[in-house]
């Protein structure tokens, strides 16, 4: 990271390193969204991110924010400015993007806020790094393998990259093990909860998980 981050920046980003998991809400309705919340948090999720497509996505980050105060809420799916502006305004404490903008960073920055910036090439990567972006979010990671994203920790050996899409519990390890500085996971943990029966089993889920975290 830039010597000009702000200490909230450096807290936020070291909090995010610290989980190694980021649990990404993507739903269809907004009125699933705090039940799954709800149930992650229980579970021992500490950094969420709740995608703009997520129908009334800024409203539920007031809610989250008020509700949990003691962890993460970022908003995800950040393509562009406008959309930037709506998440800063809602309360997000980190933005992520799926593409590399810099002009996203710039703004996020005079909010003190981290950018967990999507990337995919090596290109990409180096304009990521060059726009000063906290995090790298090499996306859609799951699509290219980890035989890639290992390829590329040899020339970006010193940026954090978290690899987003396709990460599983059976290859959790395997991301890890490539050079991974934490994951972020969606279709696993993007569920609507309908009853106890459907908390339960994501909450056992979210153990599993937080349980194959390699420690140190």
């Amino acid at each position: 990271m830039p010597s000009t981050v702000t200490q909230q920046q450096t807290a936020i980003c070291s909090k995010i390193l610290e989980q190694k998991i980021v649990a990404i809400i993507r739903l269809k309705q907004q009125a699933d969204v705090a039940p799954l919340l709800d149930s992650l948090v229980e579970a021992g999720i500490k950094v969420l991110e709740i995608t703009s497509n997520t129908p009334g996505f800024e409203q539920e980050i007031k809610s989250a924010r008020a509700r949990h105060q003691h962890i993460l809420v970022g908003a995800g799916t950040i393509t562009n400015i406008e959309l930037a502006k709506k998440a800063i305004n809602a309360g997000a404490q980190f933005i992520v993007t799926p593409n590399t903008n810099k002009h996203i960073v710039l703004l996020a920055h005079q909010h003190n806020l981290p950018v967990l910036m999507g990337a995919l090439t090596p290109t990409d990567i180096a304009n990521a790094i060059e726009y000063n972006a906290d995090i790298i979010k090499v996306f859609p990671a799951g699509s290219m393998g980890i035989g890639y994203f290992k390829a590329l920790k040899g020339p970006f050996d010193s940026a954090n990259l978290m690899p987003v899409g396709g990460i599983n519990l059976d290859n959790l390890n395997q991301w890890f093990n490539a050079g991974a500085c934490a994951v972020a996971i969606s279709s696993d943990f993007s569920k609507v909860i309908k009853n106890q029966d459907d908390k339960h089993a994501l909450i056992q889920l979210v153990h599993d998980y937080l349980a194959s975290i390699p420690t140190g």
